[in-house]
């Protein structure tokens, strides 16, 4: 009986090796195979893009496309339930009709990066309503508007037609964004009361001027789409009646919608208190940490966070104190950070003058950074770059310097702001490390060279990863030191003072959403340990409470670029090249953190086979 189960177990196990053997052979895959099913998941990732263009039509305004620009963005909840349930469906099509042992390795990419998105999206649903989408940051309120002036192209009368439809459906737009409000104060999520001043202020100011008023001056949005329709290639008679139908726009469109978001401001102000963290949202805790996960790619606790702030503090605190015996400063680094902030050496005049100088001095050192890129960089973008102020009308909330991304079409350059509020605020010592960092080799290498790469799907050029982003624009601080940049010791101090400004941020961002630190706690801790005026130390503890995680990723983003590097540098040696190493860093689009390391991995690899 024995020998009879032994014979049996050696029969089945000899089939089974058999069966393995077949399976083996109808398991190769082939070339072909690889190619279909790639092209079937790229195809699906295109269209999955398209349809979200076609559901956004402002989306489709920020890439040069004209489908549907006399539209704007459905706000309302009912829509973003609706795009949950597509986000659903788009996952559950990855899963049922894509084998990923079957995609080429861009491919595999995509594949990944793409369903990550969509699970992040169907986990972040729960927290829809966790944000202020009228603030002093980024809020409706002002970046409507500015979405006119700089996106709305006017290159024919259609495009002044869609611009007038676009005033007139500004109304209906407002009433999605009101009910938006009224919901989320009912779940008890209001910006501080600090907030609403300033946002009222860029409402009121919105419809100043005519046709609102008697004034001389002319309103902002009729100055814009006069000036535009005037540059029209058409007569008179069509111009002048292209401006009385904006005008007819701007009263029934603009005006109430602005009244009516302005009365619903002035009644939550008068409710509104003045804790400033997320903690004091339903499930505050939960959504902030979600919110670092997100913003940094990272598991990193809010308190890991806070720790490495403190460290950096510390370590570019010593560094300073270095540059400071350097220039003969005797007293305390708190006593240089005072001569800095106050020395009149260090500030241009507040005056048009003044601001003209700061506009031609930082052009010129855009112009004089991309005469060196071929020492940094394979890859380089064809789009070009502009210096540009920030404009009044947004000017007293917006931040000191931003960059906004070039049209898909080459219609539009990419974008370098500065802005010129409050000169003090805006010392010439750190106008190196803001150019870098917003200009080049920073946001717009970045995000111009993504935008233009060929044979990946068009939601890897446009995703956004805020470490991935931000931390390339500190380390784009960083990089020109290394090639000789800095020269004067001051605006060396201007980099480290950028750079401590970021480590700050760690520190103050979590203290705020999980501390329960105040707003004046926020900007004593700014005060104390950097060079910074009051001013900007206001307007990031601000930032911070509007926009909580957000402002982690930059230092978080910078050092594990770094260490990426280092990383490459140890493993590599002789072998390693900094175009190569930002090659991969800047041609496969915006990146999470660890995908990112893999990549790096996979060059360190590469090149060490070779």
């Amino acid at each position: 009986m024995k020998l009879r189960l032994i014979t049996i177990s050696a029969l089945v196990f000899t089939c089974f090796l058999q069966s393995c053997k077949e399976d083996v052979k109808t398991k190769v895959i082939t070339k072909e195979e690889i190619s279909e099913h790639s092209k079937k998941a790229n195809t699906f990732f295109d269209e999955q893009f398209k349809g979200h263009l076609n559901r956004h039509p402002m989306d489709q305004t920020y890439l040069g496309i004209k489908k549907d620009a006399d539209k704007w963005n459905d706000i309302s909840d009912a829509f973003a339930k609706e795009e949950l349930v597509h986000t659903k469906n788009a996952l559950t099509w990855l899963k049922d009709s894509l084998n990923v042992t079957k995609l080429n390795a861009s491919t595999k990419l995509s594949y990944d990066l793409f369903k990550q998105q969509l699970k992040n999206e169907i986990a972040d649903f729960k927290y829809r309503f966790h944000t202020y989408p009228v603030n002093q940051m980024h809020g409706m309120q002002s970046e409507i508007p500015a979405f006119l002036i700089n996106m709305h192209q006017v290159t024919s009368t259609k495009d002044a037609e869609n611009y007038i439809a676009r005033l007139h459906n500004l109304k209906p737009l407002f009433s999605q964004l009101v009910k938006n409000l009224k919901e989320r104060e009912s779940k008890g999520i209001m910006p501080p009361k600090f907030v609403f001043a300033k946002v009222l202020e860029d409402s009121k100011n919105l419809i100043k001027g005519k046709p609102f008023d008697n004034s001389s001056k002319t309103s902002t949005l009729l100055n814009d789409f006069t000036n535009k329709v005037n540059k029209l290639t058409i007569n008179a008679e069509e111009k002048e009646a292209l401006i009385e139908k904006g005008i007819v726009a701007l009263k029934e469109g603009v005006l109430p919608a602005y009244k009516n978001l302005i009365s619903t401001l002035e009644a939550q102000e008068k409710i509104a208190t003045t804790d400033a963290g997320s903690w004091k949202f339903p499930e505050g805790e939960a959504f902030f940490n979600n919110a670092l996960k997100r913003t940094t790619t990272t598991n990193l606790t809010s308190e890991e966070i806070h720790e490495i702030g403190l460290k950096e503090v510390t370590r570019i605190h010593d560094e300073m104190r270095v540059i400071m015996k350097g220039t003969g400063f005797e007293g305390s680094l708190k006593e240089f950070f005072e001569f800095m902030k106050k020395d009149k050496q260090f500030y241009y005049a507040d005056s048009k003058e003044g601001r003209q100088v700061y506009m031609k001095e930082a052009t010129h050192m855009i112009d004089s950074m991309k005469t060196r890129l071929d020492e940094l960089f394979i890859t380089k973008p064809k789009a070009k770059l502009i210096v540009k102020a920030v404009e009044p009308f947004r000017e007293k909330s917006a931040g000191k310097a931003f960059y906004q991304q070039p049209a898909i079409d080459g219609s539009r350059p990419g974008t370098y702001y500065a802005n010129m509020y409050d000169m003090a605020s805006m010392p010439s010592y750190q106008m190196e490390a803001l150019a870098y960092h917003e200009g080049i080799p920073g946001h717009h290498m970045q995000i111009a060279i993504a935008q233009e790469l060929q044979n990946v799907p068009m939601f890897r050029k446009f995703s956004s990863y805020t470490a991935y982003i931000e931390g390339w624009g500190l380390y784009s601080e960083y990089i020109p030191k290394e090639m000789g940049f800095y020269a004067d010791p001051y605006s060396d101090f201007g980099r480290l003072a950028m750079e401590l400004w970021r480590a700050c941020r760690l520190v103050v961002d979590t203290g705020i959403h999980t501390k329960k630190w105040t707003r004046e706690d926020g900007i004593k801790y700014y005060t104390d340990n950097t060079p910074n005026a009051e001013l900007d130390a206001v307007k990031m503890v601000e930032r911070h409470i509007v926009m909580p995680s957000q402002a982690t990723a930059y230092k978080i983003g910078m050092l594990k670029i770094l260490e990426l590097r280092e990383k490459a540098k140890e493993a590599l040696g002789d072998l390693f090249n900094i175009r190569e190493f930002h090659d991969v860093v800047l041609t496969n689009g915006p990146l999470p953190l660890n995908v990112l390391e893999n990549l790096v991995d996979v060059y360190i690899n590469n090149k060490k086979s070779k």
